[in-house]
């Protein structure tokens, strides 16, 4: 005969990362924390775009005194693609930029599972276009109880708290 402990525990699963239950306010990302991890991807495409526009030209020249114009062309191209397949590829692979996992935050679904490739896609497209509405939409964090942007509404996702 089981006990009432044993009935207890039967009747209410084990706590998971994913219910909804189980996440106090503190377990999605604030204001502050994205802002900082948005810097610090800033910081680092800030870096990179330049990096990539003029370095394989510049390396070219320096060796045989020309650059092709194909040359420039594609390392222009290359560096404008670079912002949208880095959001993309982190939110996909990961759900984490290099901000992001410098702060401890992730984005996912609003379930909890990983953002697919196109759900990835899309969102990057759009905070890239759209940037200072995707910022001035970060104000909503401070109201939503989960912590959403008017984005992660859009896009229905949150951007969780996630050990490093």
């Amino acid at each position: 005969m089981p006990t009432a402990a044993a009935e207890t525990s039967a009747a209410v699963p084990p706590p998971t990362m994913f219910r909804e239950r189980t996440f106090g306010r503190e377990a999605y990302a604030g204001l502050v924390t994205r802002l900082l991890a948005l810097c610090v991807d800033a910081a680092l495409l800030a870096v990179a775009v330049p990096a990539v526009a003029v370095g394989a030209p510049d390396v070219w020249g320096s060796i045989t005194g020309t650059t092709p114009r194909w040359l420039q062309v594609g390392a222009g191209v290359a560096a404008a693609a670079l912002p949208f397949v880095y959001f993309s590829l982190c939110w996909w692979a990961s759900g984490r930029t290099a901000g992001g996992a410098l702060l401890g935050a992730a984005a996912r679904r609003v379930d909890g599972s990983r953002l697919g490739v196109i759900h990835a896609g899309v969102r990057a497209v759009l905070g890239l276009l759209f940037a200072p509405v995707w910022l001035a939409g970060m104000v909503l964090i401070a109201f939503d109880p989960r912590r959403r942007a008017l984005h992660d509404v859009f896009f229905h996702t949150v951007v969780r708290r996630v050990g490093s």
